[in-house]
């Protein structure tokens, strides 16, 4: 009986000692979460960063293409209108 008695009592023992937190423990804790926070926002940032170009981008290259047919439009407006042109002049 009085083993079993000293193998709870050091059970006991390694136990209350385990579930004392020291502040070592807790600054330790505190930089690695601040490390690790000091590497991880810094990709978060660049990465949204590059999400929020890219996207600026594709809507200007839309813009860019639009522009582009619509002056395709207006160039073929303009020829035909000077083909008109010419043709009436040359009748009067």
């Amino acid at each position: 009986m009085s083993e079993k008695n000293e193998l709870l009592e050091e059970f006991e023992e390694l136990a209350t000692r385990q579930k004392n937190l020291t502040l070592n423990y807790f600054l330790m804790l505190l930089l690695i979460i601040s490390f690790t926070a000091v590497l991880i926002f810094p990709k978060i940032y660049i990465t949204q960063q590059i999400y929020f170009k890219s996207r600026d981008i594709a809507k200007l290259k839309n813009e860019y293409d639009t522009l582009k047919e619509e002056n395709k439009i207006i160039s073929a407006s303009v020829e035909e209108i000077k083909f008109k042109n010419q043709i009436l002049d040359t009748l009067f």
